[in-house]
């Protein structure tokens, strides 16, 4: 798959850097930069022919109007204060919510674990979500009865990295990290999964030859520093504020493992959304403008300083700034480059929830037979996202109308209708 929803080529001045910043010099996107960089006309056209840059088109939205009365104005919404919930921050922040009829309230939650049981027990109507969770919880796995929880739309792409500890500076090849211990912020998510294949991928066993650990992600930097981890792969701002605090450096950005998978998604319960249809609809569409909204370059500054606030991730809006514009400093000298660091899309593709379900079945989560197709088709909602895109005038992603996209990852195609193929690679 190679384009998401809301696609144009950012600014020139995206990166924030003047044409020329001496070296050793403060940058105005907050680095400094320990060689000379110069952005010239030439390295933006060339980013753009390869692919690399994107960014958003602009589009007037239509004003959203509620199919009918608001079942429930007042809804309580969970959170993890990580940069994945960009979204739902900026929903709230920007007014989109309201703008719908609805009063939120925001719930700062400690960790998935709790954010899955207040989902359950009804405490939360809605809540932020690793995109795994829905579909564990729906297949009742992880020792949990089935419950059928939805994604409404995605949140975010892309947006984590391995972080190494520094002292294993020269330890890059990961056929190297027998032994070693590693973070990781809940099993049923993205940074395990990906975790596991990537460490599969170069001749490891994740279950016998490293140990992961399921830590809080506010906690990871100070395992990181204490010696108790050699690594993680962990959510942002968090691999970026280890580079800040001099205790680790961004061994690969999960971007370039699998550019555009998914991370986060916005749920709720199929109970709720079954007795409160027009209330469920209201937040799909808040969801999606905040999708939008993330995804234009040009706002991400903006929802660094709004994010960089207690109470949402309480984070250095510098740290945020940096994992969100892909404009950062690595933690071994270099400033790197990538736009597509963090991304934004609301289309929760069923044949990501295929790749999810196949890594499940290969790491033993899920025993036992489960039609993919339809469990994903099930879940995932993406029928819904892309009629409530299309009535507020939202451009088309750039899928064809393909639901069902295959996927490069390290490398290797990914084929939903084949996806035991992934698992022999």
């Amino acid at each position: 798959m190679s384009g998401f929803s809301f696609l144009r080529p950012p600014r020139a001045d995206l990166l924030r850097c003047a044409p020329a910043v001496p070296a050793g010099a403060v940058c105005g996107c907050g680095v400094v930069h320990a060689t000379p960089v110069r952005i010239g006309r030439r390295a933006v056209l060339g980013a753009l022919a390869a692919g690399t840059v994107l960014g958003s088109l602009p589009s007037p939205l239509r004003a959203a109007v509620p199919a009918g009365p608001l079942e429930r104005p007042d809804v309580t919404i969970g959170f993890v204060p990580i940069s994945c919930a960009a979204p739902l921050i900026m929903a709230e922040a920007q007014g989109f919510f309201t703008q719908e009829g609805l009063r939120v309230q925001l719930q700062k939650t400690a960790n998935w674990a709790l954010v899955r049981d207040r989902l359950l027990d009804g405490h939360l109507d809605a809540s932020h979500l690793l995109s795994p969770m829905p579909l564990a919880l729906s297949l009742g796995l992880g020792g949990n009865a089935p419950h059928a929880v939805r994604v409404a739309s995605m949140q975010n792409l892309n947006g984590q990295a391995i972080t190494l500890a520094l002292r294993h500076h020269d330890r890059r090849d990961p056929r190297q990290w027998k032994g070693m211990t590693f973070a990781i912020p809940f099993e049923f998510s993205m940074h395990n999964l990906l975790l596991r294949a990537y460490l599969a991928r170069h001749g490891l066993d994740p279950d016998h030859d490293v140990t992961l650990r399921v830590t809080a992600p506010p906690d990871m930097v100070a395992n990181l520093r204490a010696g108790n981890i050699d690594g993680f792969l962990g959510p942002e701002p968090f691999n970026q504020r280890a580079v800040i605090e001099e205790v680790g450096f961004v061994h690969i950005l999960t971007a370039e493992i699998w550019d555009g998978h998914p991370c986060c998604a916005f749920g709720m319960t199929a109970a709720f959304m079954d007795a409160n249809p027009n209330t469920a609809a209201a937040l799909q569409r808040a969801m999606i403008r905040a999708a939008d909204f993330m995804q234009q370059p040009d706002n991400r500054a903006q929802a660094a300083r709004i994010m960089a606030q207690p109470r949402y991730l309480n984070q250095p809006e510098l740290v945020i700034r940096q994992s969100l514009t892909g404009h950062y400093a690595d933690g071994l000298g270099v400033v790197r480059d990538n736009p597509r660091r963090a991304a934004y899309s609301p289309y929760p593709y069923p044949s990501m929830a295929v790749w999810i379900m196949s890594q499940f079945e290969r790491w033993g989560y899920l025993r036992g037979p489960v039609d993919y197709r339809d469990v994903a088709q099930q879940v995932f909602l993406i029928d819904a996202v892309r009629q409530q895109a299309q009535a507020m005038n939202l451009p088309p992603p750039a899928d064809g109308g393909d639901n069902w996209p295959s996927f490069t990852i390290m490398g290797q195609h990914f084929d939903p209708d084949h996806p035991s193929f992934f698992n022999q690679g």
